[in-house]
């Protein structure tokens, strides 16, 4: 009785624990540490680290939920993975970086080939353009045609992209690929396509620590922005109306 309950603890615990297997043709990553880091509010903690030997590394430990986290080098973020339960393979190859072999990870870099491959149909549309005038194609026919090839991806890509988070409110895909998309703002603001998907999220979505900072930020520099556009307006109308701001 006793050896049952000890190999239950045991496999109990090994089922919850996450293993990294990772693997690199990048020779000057030979010797290199490699460290796991998570981003809090209080910026990037390390989780776990590694040293590369001959091209490989490895990790393991457990984690009482999955988790985001990025693969660095000293101060330069290589790659982002979902630290999840099982064997997670990581290939940190040239032209390629990929995180594989459990649900999340699987999910992640499915999404990323799909956006890369609409990124790339949108990078090539420049080029297109280019061949079809020297072809002798008129300009303006091509042009009004690859601006609207233009906007229909950007469609696809936002409805890629929105769809994706939608799909994954109730895990941590959705919060980080919503940062993700986030931190390509200026700063943070309430967007149609923001306000889109938090009309819809559940509360664990809503209540993602970085969601929330993002949230609380955003409405902030949202009413920044209408304070000065009501400021601008009233300065606007004095200046109709012929009284100086500045002799009041």
């Amino acid at each position: 009785m006793f050896f049952v309950t000890l190999l239950a603890s045991v496999l109990a615990s090994c089922s919850s624990a996450y293993q990294i297997a990772g693997k690199s043709d990048i020779n000057s990553l030979d010797g290199k540490k490699l460290y796991l880091k998570t981003l809090s509010e209080n910026g990037w903690l390390p989780v776990d680290s590694a040293s590369v030997e001959h091209g490989l590394f490895s990790m393991e430990g457990v984690s009482d939920s999955a988790m985001m986290v990025s693969i660095y080098m000293d101060d330069e973020s290589i790659m982002p993975i979902i630290l999840e339960n099982g064997i997670i393979q990581v290939s940190i190859n040239t032209g390629d970086m990929r995180a594989s072999g459990t649900p999340l990870n699987n999910a992640l870099y499915n999404f990323f080939d799909r956006r890369n491959d609409l990124e790339e149909q949108l990078n090539n549309l420049d080029h297109r353009e280019a061949q079809m005038v020297m072809n002798g194609a008129n300009i303006d026919e091509v042009h009004a045609q690859m601006l609207k090839e233009s906007e229909e991806l950007n469609r696809k890509m936002n409805e890629y992209i929105l769809s994706f988070i939608k799909d994954n409110y109730n895990n941590v895909l959705g919060p980080s690929v919503f940062m993700m998309m986030c931190s390509s703002m200026p700063y943070p603001m309430m967007t149609d396509q923001i306000e889109d998907i938090l009309r819809g999220a559940p509360a664990i979505f809503k209540q993602h620590p970085l969601v929330q900072e993002f949230i609380t930020k955003a409405q902030e520099n949202m009413k920044l922005i209408e304070e000065q556009q009501l400021l601008r307006q009233n300065l606007a109308e004095k200046e109709r109306a012929g009284i100086n701001p500045a002799n009041q």
